[in-house]
């Protein structure tokens, strides 16, 4: 009888209860990384009014998830996930740098990024070097051997829940409709995890114009309540 194939030997990770806990801790708003100071555009789309309703903040969401910094960031991580050593991530950071739409972009991820290093290799264990957010997740899910799926996914729905309590802020959206919008995009979120599954960074892309146009216009905003 012939032995196993390499195929057939590899198994993906085994997704376990605590592996959700962990996941759940990370990307929790309790964990240190700041994300409440961030809107990605959205402040500088709401005071334009090119966002007026729940309605509009659902599809101009959904557009970053499918089109832009979502599908983006899913490719990031996973890409992270898969990168061998630090060189590698060194060079994949320097492209996800390259990709962010504005300066204020690059602030986001490179802050969070750095944020959630710190804090995850004090409790982790593992490097303290700073990485951009998404890559940041990546590298660390693979240095506990969370499955990249699972990963991607949990972290594509908590970057979209952010952004729904900054508009809840900036605008009349009460808790009930944004919650019901962030329940519409769940689904979303997790296909567009799974579709990313067998990207590289060579798939990188983003036809989001107007988030990337809003992130720009809130870099010279004033008045303004968030940093992006």
């Amino acid at each position: 009888m012939a032995g196993p194939t390499a195929m057939n030997m590899w198994q993906p990770p085994m997704t376990t209860d605590r592996d959700i806990l962990t996941l759940a801790q990370w990307l929790s708003p309790a964990y240190p990384v700041g994300a409440f100071a961030y809107s990605h555009g959205l402040e500088a789309a709401i005071q334009s009014g090119g966002i007026a309703s729940g309605a509009d903040l659902s599809q101009w969401l959904a557009d970053i998830i499918r089109h832009g910094s979502g599908r983006n960031d899913c490719i990031l991580l996973r890409a992270a996930y898969a990168c061998g050593d630090q060189e590698a991530l060194v060079t994949l950071n320097d492209t996800a740098l390259a990709f962010a739409a504005s300066s204020e972009r690059q602030l986001e991820q490179t802050l969070q990024g750095a944020a959630f290093c710190r804090t995850t290799a004090a409790i982790w264990g593992g490097t303290d070097k700073a990485y951009v957010y998404p890559v940041a997740v990546g590298a660390a899910a693979a240095r506990l051997g969370i499955d990249a799926s699972l990963t991607a996914a949990m972290y594509l729905h908590a970057v979209t829940s952010n952004l729904i309590s900054a508009a809840m802020r900036l605008m009349p959206l009460g808790q009930t409709e944004g919650q019901t919008i962030l329940a519409a995009l769940t689904l979303l979120c997790d296909e567009t995890a799974k579709a990313t599954e067998a990207t590289t960074s060579d798939d990188l892309q983003s036809t989001a114009f107007m988030a990337d146009i809003a992130a720009m216009r809130h870099e010279t905003l004033q008045p303004r309540i968030f940093r992006t």
